[in-house]
């Protein structure tokens, strides 16, 4: 049964039979009711706006051109921004972070004036008499 529609009577409409073969075919193919294929190609026709009548070729190829136009319309903003507000960004921000960077002191690693004399801390006192 068709949800939704399971309380609706049935009511019959004149096709001619080639038609009607054609049709049962189809809605055999997607899986659905005859009931349920019509409702959707009647939705489908409304929702696009579009006639049985008109061939789609014009249409999606109109569409498909307002597609592009809109791609290379937000390229060209990227590209715009990219230009005039990131690559000054980035650059202003290095110059500020070269500026900010500390001055490399060489490393100390030994102490270069090893040759120096040491005193003698302590001696012994140079009394002739030793006495303590």
């Amino acid at each position: 049964m068709d949800k939704g529609y399971e309380k609706e009577r049935f009511e019959s409409i004149s096709i001619k039979t080639s038609v009607v073969k054609k049709f049962r075919r189809y809605c055999r193919n997607i899986s659905k009711s005859q009931s349920m294929t019509l409702l959707l190609m009647i939705d489908f026709f409304e929702n696009n706006g579009i006639s049985p009548t008109e061939a789609m070729g014009p249409k999606m190829q109109t569409l498909e051109m307002l597609i592009k136009k809109r791609i290379n319309g937000v390229i060209a903003i990227l590209k715009d921004i990219e230009k005039s507000q990131t690559k000054p960004t980035v650059a202003m921000m290095e110059t500020l972070f070269k500026e900010a960077e500390p001055k490399k002191k060489p490393l100390i690693l030994e102490k270069k004036n090893v040759a120096k004399k040491r005193e003698v801390r302590f001696r012994e006192k140079q009394n002739p008499n030793n006495d303590l």
